[in-house]
């Protein structure tokens, strides 16, 4: 059963909203002065820097659609993990017993930490994602959540968790199923892309059609590997979008790197790849969750080249 693009983004559009409200709550409340000392500490120094011209509430604006957009992002790609049965065992939702799963590992987790609040919960599950092949890139230091991770309260991190177990009246069933066959990861950018208007609006975000994608890439990326071959080959990608230039460059490196080597050691294969990954992607762009969601997708895509038969 496809996922129900049209409605989840409905539906996350509005979580997103409540996770703005309590972010800019957070960053003015008297209560806990750090947040907001923090915000202004460091648009000062982005603004002594030239990295911003907007004012101090524009640039926190910004940062606050970024953040809200950070969490929503990192609980749907653990949900499709989840779901697509890429990672054990799970700890936010799942279809059918693997719900009730996922809610023991929650309890198991308050039973250990008593005081801690379900943003702590999240960031828990983040981090021991991170440990695992590329998913560092992911879930570590780089994603925006990290900038502050105390930013959002636990109660909007409750939100967040209720969000993904909810259930359909009507039919018993989750009414977010991420569960694919085919592991469409492009869903990933069509969130990115559309999630928040604020976001898309600053960076004119508009991913490339895939027709588009693999006609350029013909007449660029192939003749450049036919000339120079893959020994060290390196690649920028000069668009402005959600890295499928990139992604789809990896999957013809891959798959060129597989026919040049067919009687390699798969894990050496993997790895290969793996370095062809990081050749391929950089941190230097003007809206660092890009990155983040460009590595979501290559994980997957990691896992599709070799995965199994």
């Amino acid at each position: 059963m496809p996922i129900a693009r049209s409605s989840l983004l409905k539906d996350l559009q509005v979580l997103l909203k409540k996770l703005e409200d309590d972010l800019i709550d957070r960053s003015t409340s008297t209560e806990i002065p750090e947040i907001g000392l923090r915000l202004r500490s460091t648009y000062e120094q982005a603004k002594k820097a030239q990295h911003t011209a907007q004012s101090f509430e524009e640039w926190r604006s910004l940062s606050v659609a970024q953040v809200a957009a950070a969490w929503v992002l990192s609980c749907v790609f653990v949900r499709f993990l989840e779901d697509n049965k890429m990672i054990e065992p799970p700890r936010l939702a799942g279809v059918g017993d693997r719900l009730s799963r996922a809610r023991d590992e929650h309890e198991l987790y308050f039973q250990k930490f008593p005081t801690h609040s379900d943003r702590d919960y999240l960031l828990a599950v983040f981090q021991d994602l991170a440990k695992l092949p590329v998913a560092g890139e992911v879930f570590g230091e780089g994603n925006g959540i990290w900038r502050m991770a105390n930013w959002l309260s636990g109660d909007a991190a409750a939100l967040l968790l209720r969000f993904f177990q909810k259930i359909d009246a009507n039919t018993g069933l989750l009414v977010h199923d991420f569960t694919d066959s085919n592991w469409d990861a492009r869903f990933l950018g069509d969130l990115y892309q559309d999630l928040s208007e604020a976001v898309r609006k600053q960076y004119a975000l508009l991913q490339t059609p895939d027709f588009v994608e693999a006609f350029i890439l013909d007449r660029t990326l192939e003749p450049a590997l036919k000339e120079f071959g893959l020994d060290g080959f390196k690649m920028i990608d000069p668009a402005c979008g959600s890295g499928h230039f990139l992604l789809g460059s990896f999957t013809r490196l891959c798959d060129r790197l597989s026919r040049n080597n067919p009687s390699q050691n798969m894990r050496v294969l993997v790895q290969n790849c793996e370095t062809l990954g990081n050749s391929l992607t950089s941190k230097f762009t003007v809206m660092p969750f890009k990155i983040f969601v460009v590595w979501q997708i290559f994980w997957i895509f990691r896992n599709i080249q070799f995965s199994p038969v």
